[in-house]
């Protein structure tokens, strides 16, 4: 009987210093948004992302695409709505098994399957459509690598900001923008 609860309370301990995935601090200029990265199931986006957090290359950017009942969009022009240089694409890790649900963060890509770099977007309901389905380019998905675990009442108000149609370019331009100040790792 003593073995058994020695192992019981052996596992419980383990369970309790369980490593999370990475932490990281978005503060934006409507709120701070905290997110824990799934560093197993997604390590080629995970990497990327931490990569250009590192270098702050997101400080200053801007959400520039917001969808009410959608999705908001950033990570990829500066306040000025210039487009930021880049590092290299990256293969698509949307066949992971996670899922565009409401609160993930996945990486925004083009039509090409394996074209993401900085830009992301957090979902602000669950999504289906941008799940992996097949191997096609309609199909194949959109790599989830994240999820907000505080800060989830300031991506859904970002989610309801007013937006402009401010060039072909971009359609859905929030108006004040909604500005990414700092992206940080936290310790766990």
């Amino acid at each position: 009987m003593k073995k058994m609860i020695f192992f019981v309370a052996f596992l419980l301990f383990s369970f309790s210093f369980a490593q999370a995935g990475t932490l990281v601090e978005m503060k934006t200029s409507m709120g701070t948004i905290k997110l824990e990265l799934e560093d197993e199931k997604a390590p080629i986006t995970v990497n990327n992302f931490l990569n250009y957090v590192d270098e702050k290359f997101y400080d200053g950017t801007i959400f520039h695409r917001v969808i009410d009942k959608f999705m908001i969009q950033g990570g990829g022009f500066d306040q000025t709505a210039k487009r930021k240089e880049t590092k290299a694409q990256i293969k698509n890790e949307a066949d992971n098994g996670l899922l565009n649900n409401k609160g993930t963060i996945a990486m925004a890509r083009t039509g090409v399957i394996d074209s993401a770099t900085s830009q992301f977007f957090i979902n602000l309901v669950d999504n289906n459509f941008l799940n992996h389905r097949g191997k096609t380019g309609n199909t194949y998905g959109y790599a989830v690598f994240g999820k907000v675990i505080e800060g989830m009442d300031v991506v859904e108000m970002i989610g309801k900001a007013k937006t402009i149609a401010k060039s072909q370019l971009f359609h859905d331009y929030p108006e004040p923008q909604v500005i990414i100040e700092s992206v940080r790792r936290l310790e766990p």
